[in-house]
């Protein structure tokens, strides 16, 4: 599951477009004290390159004594992305890797063929209360590295280059745009990028990766004549190049890459090619056979539920 403790992914909301191939509308989750957008999966089941789950939580103001509290839980077969734009999370896994996040950095922690993590607040930012605001995403791994060993990488945020022109700032987090490329290693065609614009600023989005989405976290943006506000991810058309434009200051993200090499399943927390290696982990799971997170004794069980897993 994402760090948020939000509800399984599910499926979402979708309307029409003429200027871009698809506009989804997240389903929101309120958890109490912030909300969770989940834009992926949505209503027409796809990938947005190995995008399979986008999840944007906050902004959020914990009191005092509050905080995130997510319970050691499996993956298999995907990579996670943690982004935050505000707030600190502390990073646990069955690696032994202990790793906070704070804005701007990013978390990539690779699940292969199986690693087991914690994410909670630490306890000297609850005692007084904290904010969190930032994105959780999942990438599917390619069938051939599905069942590669389990990894952790940490970048902080000055290991990324930023491109900054007329009124327009990007700092290219994952995959090559505008001429410049992130130090993070992944395992297939990935792009993440994260950009803000001046009232008035335009940001060419060129058609040099195949699959491509932009999230805006706020603010407004004009793309052809039609304008979308926050919480809205548009999927554009495949060999279109695009230019936005910003109506007021806004505040988006791009994500891309390569088509998937196939179809992909999503339960709970697992992502596979295949039905049956779902089916394993299941099993896996409910009979203690993943390894534990060093320090951690909480965990959480393997929901009671028949749903089959949703392909995408």
């Amino acid at each position: 599951m994402s760090f948020f403790p939000g509800k399984d992914p599910a499926l979402g909301e979708a309307r029409a477009s003429d200027a871009i191939e698809q506009v989804i509308v997240p389903r929101s989750i309120d958890l109490g004290d912030f909300r969770v957008h989940r834009a992926l999966p949505s209503a027409q089941p796809r990938l947005v390159g190995p995008f399979i789950l986008f999840d944007h939580a906050g902004p959020a103001v914990f009191r005092a004594a509050c905080g995130v509290d997510v319970r050691p839980h499996p993956h298999i077969g995907l990579a996670t992305v943690t982004f935050l734009f505000d707030g600190e999370i502390m990073h646990r896994d069955s690696l032994g890797v202990v790793a906070p996040i704070r804005p701007g950095e990013i978390n990539w922690m690779t699940a292969g063929r199986g690693i087991v993590h914690s994410e909670r607040t630490a306890s000297e930012r609850r005692a007084h209360g904290d904010l969190l605001h930032g994105l959780q995403l999942w990438v599917a791994l390619p069938a051939a590295k599905e069942e590669m060993d389990p990894a952790f990488a940490h970048h902080g945020v000055n290991d990324f280059p930023m491109v900054r022109d007329h009124g327009k700032s990007v700092r290219v987090m994952i995959g090559t745009l505008y001429g410049e490329r992130s130090p993070l290693a992944t395992t297939s065609e990935t792009v993440f990028a994260d950009a803000t614009l001046d009232p008035g600023a335009e940001l060419p989005i060129d058609a040099s990766h195949e699959e491509r989405a932009l999230y805006v976290v706020s603010g407004e943006i004009d793309i052809m004549g039609d304008r979308f506000g926050a919480h809205t991810l548009l999927v554009l058309r495949p060999g279109d190049p695009i230019t936005l434009k910003a109506t007021v200051s806004a505040h988006l993200v791009i994500v891309g890459g390569a088509p998937m090499d196939g179809p992909r399943y999503i339960w709970w927390n697992f992502v596979s090619s295949r039905k049956e290696r779902i089916d394993a982990a299941k099993a896996e799971w409910r009979s203690g056979r993943f390894s534990a997170v060093p320090g951690e004794t909480e965990f959480i069980p393997l929901p009671e539920r028949n749903a089959p897993p949703q392909i995408m």
